[in-house]
């Protein structure tokens, strides 16, 4: 971690921001609003813009982090933008030209991460969700070393700076890690992580290979109904959480997200308007007790919001395992 505590170091000799701009949106949002919310977000103090083109905003992102270089507000060095692999792409030769369409959508020359989205393969084709005419999700069977390797092969092009994985399990990033002539190790994996879902053993795991985990879902997820069990308990409003809040004076976001950074996490926060993303900024102000952070380890309840249903039953569907 650098002095400041907002930048974590990857395996390839990167820095990677700790706070993260999410940028998926459970409902449909005018494509205007995603513009003006990433440019609110960058004047706030995001350096870090996560994206995927299923979120289907990778195209007004780039204006934003394009307007905000142009009116002299950050320089292209100083932001850390990545995006991700989608799942209908996993077969190697659509690796390249994958990353080449999100470059064109964002606007830029190269991605600082590129990231496979999930090990899941689906049907590759227009469709984001192929589906069967009963409405069941089409597998791919693919391998994923060979999609690494694709991935390797972007970075050596300098399409990208670094590349990482997400969704992947114990197992998943063990057979990258042993695959023969592996040329870079991921330096990431993005997983939905919580207090109520803290992934200590994968955490471990990753940090005895050097590799960051990434928080998405840190403030608990945004509660989709086509993904989340709607009956499922409100992370925020937790009463440890909210105890804490009180304690420290600080909102039971910023207690969430301040947990993930003394861990060694790097936290994702979607903010719905600017006065959050300013408040989420202040992340970096203070600083839990051993005695709290213990407190918090003890809400972990192995509870998934997301738990990709779709995928359920295909062979690399990567939380049927312990971790």
């Amino acid at each position: 971690m650098d002095p400041k505590g907002r930048h974590l170091k990857l395996n390839d000799g990167h820095f990677i921001p700790v706070l993260g701009f999410g940028t998926y949106a459970a409902e449909e949002v005018p494509k205007s609003k995603t513009v003006e919310d990433t440019k609110l977000a960058i004047d706030a103090g995001f350096r870090h813009i996560d994206c995927a083109p299923a979120y289907g905003n990778e195209n007004e992102i780039g204006l934003a982090i394009q307007s905000k270089i142009e009116d002299g507000t950050v320089k292209r060095g100083d932001m850390f933008c990545n995006t991700k692999l989608w799942v209908t792409c996993l077969q190697p030769e659509l690796v390249r030209p994958a990353l080449e369409k999100s470059l064109k959508n964002l606007h830029l020359d190269y991605v600082d991460l590129y990231i496979i989205h999930y090990p899941t393969a689906l049907k590759p084709g227009e469709e984001f969700y192929p589906e069967d005419e009963k409405g069941k999700a089409i597998f791919d069977t693919v391998d994923l070393c060979a999609t690494w390797e694709a991935m390797e092969k972007c970075k050596d092009a300098g399409l990208t700076k670094s590349i990482g994985v997400s969704n992947f399990n114990r197992r998943q990033l063990e057979k990258i890690l042993n695959k023969p002539g592996l040329k870079y190790k991921p330096v990431c994996n993005q997983v939905e992580c919580h207090p109520y879902l803290n992934q200590r053993k994968l955490l471990d795991f990753c940090k005895s290979k050097d590799i960051v985990l990434v928080a998405y879902g840190a403030l608990g997820t945004q509660r989709p109904k086509q993904w989340v069990d709607q009956s499922s308990p409100v992370l925020l409003e937790d009463p440890v959480l909210c105890a804490m809040a009180k304690k420290y004076e600080r909102t039971p976001a910023l207690i969430a997200l301040r947990y993930q950074l003394q861990r060694g996490v790097v936290a994702l926060a979607k903010c719905i308007n600017e006065k959050q993303m300013k408040e989420n900024m202040r992340v970096f102000e203070f600083q839990l007790t051993s005695e709290d952070m213990n407190a918090i380890d003890g809400l972990n309840r192995n509870l998934r919001y997301l738990p990709f249903h779709i995928s359920i039953g295909h062979p690399e569907y990567p939380f049927s395992d312990e971790y």
